[in-house]
């Protein structure tokens, strides 16, 4: 019990992070090219987190750890760069509540690869993301953009980080699974940006003030403190329920625009995200087959 309440509260400390630092990187990669950004952030992040490897420790890089990491890597790849990409078109709030969408999608794939029973009320929960999500783009002001559309591939690429997250965390040590999928992370961003970026890439853009905070910030705090707390301890808990935790890190983000940029909503805007809200919260309610009270009066045939 005390270490799923822990596991709660330092992944609800993750999704703050990360709810937190929207604005920062929005800001960043009006400077430096997306792709350059997540490959330096990553890298700073791995060899951080490699400081605290010692030879005398039990901790140690095996062959099914280091597949495991760079599998989740690929995800964590995918989620980034077309959120990183995704916030050039669009702003921090939407993108913040279309992440979330990732809530609704874990159990909708668990089903699939986890091979979890489903329930009827995921999918009136997928049903009531859409109508959310309609609100929040077509039904904005703004309109659908391109920016909407990569932050929910990115949505989809965190989910499938989530749950493989949950399958090989209880089957290799945190501290090295993380910095394999950071340096995977990394190495593809880099990779891309040679690809897609090298006519905007210059030295002046490093040396930016929002730049080398956003790259101190979310390397420390975002990247290598986040992903050693949900891989240490998201195997204490389950994928669906740490994709509900991580449901209030758009909260955290639309807060944060609020706070630092003045960024708001329209009202449609404000209902799509009361939608989507709901769908969160309504993937993680029992199903009505499964309730006691439900049992209780079949048994009775009421």
């Amino acid at each position: 019990m005390k270490k799923t309440f822990l596991a709660d509260g330092s992944l609800l400390f993750v999704a703050f992070i990360w709810g937190a630092t929207f604005v920062i990187v929005q800001k960043a990669i009006q400077f430096l090219p997306p792709h350059l950004f997540n490959g330096t952030r990553f890298l700073l992040a791995a060899l951080l987190l490699s400081l605290f490897l010692k030879k005398k420790t039990k901790i140690s890089f095996t062959i099914e750890s280091v597949k495991s990491g760079m599998f989740l890597g690929f995800f964590l790849f995918l989620g980034y760069a077309f959120q990183t990409i995704g916030l050039l078109y669009t702003t921090s709030s939407k993108a913040g509540f279309i992440t979330g969408l990732s809530v609704m999608i874990v159990p909708l794939l668990s089903v699939w690869i986890l091979k979890e029973k489903p329930r009827s009320i995921i999918f009136s929960g997928a049903i009531i993301g859409a109508i959310g999500l309609y609100f929040l783009t077509v039904g904005d002001m703004s309109g659908l953009n391109l920016g909407d559309l990569l932050v929910f591939f990115c949505a989809i690429a965190f989910a499938l980080h989530i749950i493989f997250t949950s399958k090989f965390s209880k089957n290799h040590d945190a501290l090295p699974l993380t910095i394999v999928q950071l340096l995977t992370v990394s190495l593809l961003s880099f990779f891309s940006s040679i690809i897609f970026e090298q006519s905007s890439i210059s030295f002046e853009s490093f040396i930016n003030k929002d730049v080398l905070i956003a790259l101190a910030i979310t390397s420390v705090f975002a990247t290598a403190l986040a992903f050693l707390i949900q891989t240490k301890f998201q195997q204490f808990t389950t994928a669906a329920r740490v994709a509900l935790i991580f449901a209030m890190e758009p909260v955290f983000a639309a807060l944060t625009a609020f706070i630092f940029i003045n960024e708001r909503l329209s009202g449609n805007g404000l209902i799509g995200c009361f939608f989507i809200f709901t769908a969160m919260i309504v993937t993680e309610l029992p199903d009505i087959r499964q309730s006691k009270w439900f049992n209780l009066k079949q048994k009775h045939g009421m």
